[in-house]
């Protein structure tokens, strides 16, 4: 694969490398209070720019709030170049609990907080978290619309949706990316990768790193040692390959992790390997 087809433009104008990273994991259990080696979190996030990630996901809800300040400290709040895509739109009750809140003065709120906490003036990428049944998704993205007309939010993203939903927030305002749950072994989203593909917008497929049943191991570890590869590089090569829209984020608390991670990137599965995979 070569470089230029690892680098995808978000919104047409923030250029990033296809592999980024996911700050999910450096929050206590259940995705629940701050990191608990708050120095080697850092120390991940600082390695993972060093090695050329210039993309970074988080959310308001990872901690909650102590992810965004964890990152901007890392950073010491020079991003440099790096993007950083945040979410909002859900509230925490305690470990694993994620309560969907589409109120607008809940957003209006969660977008403050994450400026401030980011410490940065504007958001590069805000993405709504989940769209809630309980309000109209227009009601929802009017705050959003608000601040990007204010200069605070940049692009707009959504997370786990359908094609209805996202045409219906394309008609409020621009959507550029569309992050969803897919992977070697969930591929319900199908239809919403080629989707996106044809329209330009950036697909990030959550959880990565799932590699299938256990009926594909086999397949998978035959590729691992044709390759010299890990069965987690892997699955981030064939998401890689799927389509040049999809950028991954895949998250670790562990600095060898993020590097076998990137290094997915070195390898070019051919079109035997891949469709071998897709069976």
């Amino acid at each position: 694969m070569n470089k230029t087809n690892l680098i995808f433009k978000i919104g047409g104008d923030l250029e990033v490398n296809r592999i980024g990273y996911g700050g999910m994991q450096l929050t206590g259990p259940g995705v629940w209070g701050d990191a608990p080696d708050r120095e080697n979190a850092k120390k991940v996030i600082k390695t993972a720019v060093a090695s050329g990630v210039n993309f970074i996901d988080t959310a308001d809800s990872y901690g909650p709030h102590t992810n965004e300040v964890l990152i901007n400290e890392a950073l010491g709040n020079n991003y440099n170049g790096i993007v950083i895509a945040t979410k909002g739109g859900f509230e925490r009750t305690g470990p694993k609990q994620w309560v969907t809140n589409g109120d607008p003065k809940y957003i209006a709120k969660a977008i403050e907080g994450s400026l401030q906490r980011l410490g940065v003036k504007q958001i590069d990428l805000w993405q709504l978290h989940r769209v809630d049944a309980k309000v109209a998704i227009e009601e929802t993205l009017a705050p959003v619309l608000d601040a990007v007309k204010a200069g605070k939010i940049k692009h707009v993203g959504l997370s786990e949706v359908g094609i209805a939903d996202i045409e219906r927030a394309a008609a409020v305002l621009p959507i550029v990316s569309v992050q969803n749950l897919y992977n070697l072994g969930e591929r319900k989203w199908e239809e919403i990768v080629d989707y996106t593909a044809y329209n330009n917008i950036a697909f990030i497929p959550w959880f990565p790193l799932a590699s299938g049943p256990g009926k594909m191991q086999e397949k998978i570890g035959d590729l691992a040692t044709k390759y010299k590869a890990t069965t987690a590089q892997i699955a981030l090569a064939w998401l890689l390959k799927r389509s040049p829209n999809i950028l991954l984020i895949p998250g670790t608390k562990s600095v060898e992790h993020l590097q076998e991670n990137l290094d997915a990137a070195r390898i070019q599965l051919t079109e035997e390997d891949f469709e071998l995979l897709n069976k």
